[in-house]
């Protein structure tokens, strides 16, 4: 990353949130090649799960027919991809096999593979610029996702990158959250603000705000509560959440990430659509995805949320948050 004048505490800020916010689907080399290996083995049961049904068709050495693009089809819908995803697709490969272009497997490999990176690049959302530090960024979801680990995970890496963090246990509900959130803190060497269990979120981000802008921090992770279950009392806090964190800074938060568990595969798309329409989500978190046969739910989210995904979960260890590249995820899908 250039080096910038210290002096130029906005324009260094800028190129932070751009590198890290605006651009995670084009990493820099060398970081590529490891970023492909990480997610071809992140996907290695999807990926399984697709072999099995479409190993005939990729060893194709004569042109594909319809015959096979139904089939593809159904293998498609089986990896959680959603019938709305999968109809783009096939319709885009209808198209190549009536301009012949699909004369083998590996074409058809090939078509694949481009018509799901064209789905995920076609979905971005700009990152916002705040006038001065810190950035702050909400983590919202339901419990169970893997919310609080995120915030440790994100934290240390952003740490790795050089930047000054501050974790903020917003999460006051469940004692739970605060003790995980603070033994995340310790093992990434990241500061935590926290209060007692049931105190008020929105006090516990004041605190945050007040030291963060105290101490020079450049970002500050909100782990917020995840009771979906009282729809209405959670956004009516998140709402003022966001009235405090505008006190701080114009237009904050400035990036709301939904942390969605891949495991739940379509079933986790009703959740990202309240949090969609009432959070203000700008990008998808999506954890356990090396735990899952359904990682098609990646482009099932970017079809029918119009939502990037910006980091997904392959681990339990600190490292193991990913930024998203669709290629190398594209790639690691059918290879």
């Amino acid at each position: 990353m250039t080096e910038l004048k210290r002096g130029c505490t906005a324009c260094r800020l800028n190129l932070v949130i751009q590198t890290l916010f605006g651009s995670l689907n084009q990493p820099e080399e060398p970081q590529k090649s490891k970023l492909f290996d990480r997610m071809k083995q992140a996907m290695a049961r999807t990926r399984a799960g697709l072999e099995e049904r479409v190993e005939d068709l990729m060893a194709l050495s004569r042109p594909v027919d319809e015959q096979a693009l139904v089939q593809i089809e159904e293998s498609l819908i089986s990896a959680d991809l959603g019938v709305p995803t999968v109809t783009r697709i096939l319709d885009g490969l209808r198209q190549k096999l009536r301009r012949t272009e699909l004369q083998n497997g590996e074409a058809l490999r090939t078509a694949l593979t481009a018509e799901i990176e064209q789905i995920l690049d076609g979905v971005t959302s700009p990152a916002v610029t705040p006038a001065k530090p810190p950035y702050i960024l909400f983590l919202v979801g339901v419990n169970g996702t893997g919310k609080t680990t995120t915030a440790g995970k994100l934290a240390a890496y952003l740490q790795r990158d050089g930047k000054r963090v501050l974790l903020c246990a917003a999460d006051t509900f469940r004692a739970a959250a605060i003790e995980q959130l603070e033994t995340w803190s310790q093992r990434s060497g990241v500061e935590l603000i926290k209060s007692r269990t049931g105190a008020d979120p929105s006090a516990v981000l004041f605190d945050a705000l007040q030291a963060a802008t105290a101490r020079g921090v450049d970002y500050v992770i909100v782990d917020t509560a995840g009771r979906l279950h009282t729809k209405a009392g959670l956004m009516a806090e998140l709402e003022k959440m966001h009235r405090t964190a505008r006190r701080f800074s114009p237009g904050a938060p400035h990036e709301t990430l939904l942390v969605l568990d891949a495991v739940t595969g379509q079933n986790g798309l009703q959740q990202a659509r309240i949090f969609t329409e009432s959070a203000g989500v700008t990008g998808i978190v999506l954890t356990k995805l090396d735990g899952t046969a359904k990682g098609g739910i990646v482009v099932a989210i970017a079809q029918e949320l119009r939502l990037p995904v910006k980091f997904v979960g392959v681990g339990e260890k600190l490292e193991d948050l990913l930024p998203f590249d669709s290629a190398a995820f594209a790639a690691s899908l059918l290879r």
